[in-house]
């Protein structure tokens, strides 16, 4: 039988630690600045969150029928930009529980089966990784250099790999 590298605790605490980064990160936003995006056609700061609100759980589920319904995404989508900006960081917050339960929840051999998602094949476990913990870890980037071409110069390497305020 094949081991994973990550056991599904150490995959979870991983998924919980990007929440957690996520959160500090997201706590740094001047709310002043929410609609604030680098170039006309990408997300602006409010609509990142929102996207990382939906995908992670979105992908869980999809990873775990081996199927990806875009009409749930979609609908979770439109409920979290309903969200005040509270609401939304509480409902983000909510990911380390889920994360827990769900993916808690799975048998070992779920990890080894067989998928393909968006044209591409491989077991669950890889694309847990591949999708969903290197999804964060790229978004969370992507939400500190927004907040720092926002205007928080003062956040640093510490706040995105730490999430922790802290000097250098």
């Amino acid at each position: 039988m094949p081991c994973m590298v990550l056991t599904k605790q150490e995959l979870i605490g991983s998924l919980q630690n990007e929440i957690r980064i996520l959160l500090h990160l997201a706590g740094k936003a001047d709310r002043s600045k929410l609609d604030y995006r680098p170039t006309a056609k990408q997300r602006s700061i409010l609509e990142l969150l929102q996207y990382l609100n939906v995908m992670g759980p979105q992908l869980v589920a999809a990873i775990k029928t081996g199927a990806f319904n875009p009409e749930a995404w979609g609908a979770a989508l439109e409920a979290t930009t309903k969200l005040d900006f509270d609401g939304l960081l509480a409902s983000i917050g909510k990911q380390s529980d889920f994360y827990a339960q769900e993916i808690g929840s799975w048998p070992d051999a779920d990890f080894r089966g067989e998928i393909e998602l968006f044209g591409r094949p491989g077991t669950r476990g890889s694309m847990l990784c591949n999708m969903v913990l290197s999804g964060h870890a790229a978004y969370r980037t992507q939400l500190f250099l927004y907040l720092k071409s926002s205007g928080r110069e003062e956040l640093n390497t510490m706040n995105l790999w730490a999430g922790v305020d802290g000097q250098m």
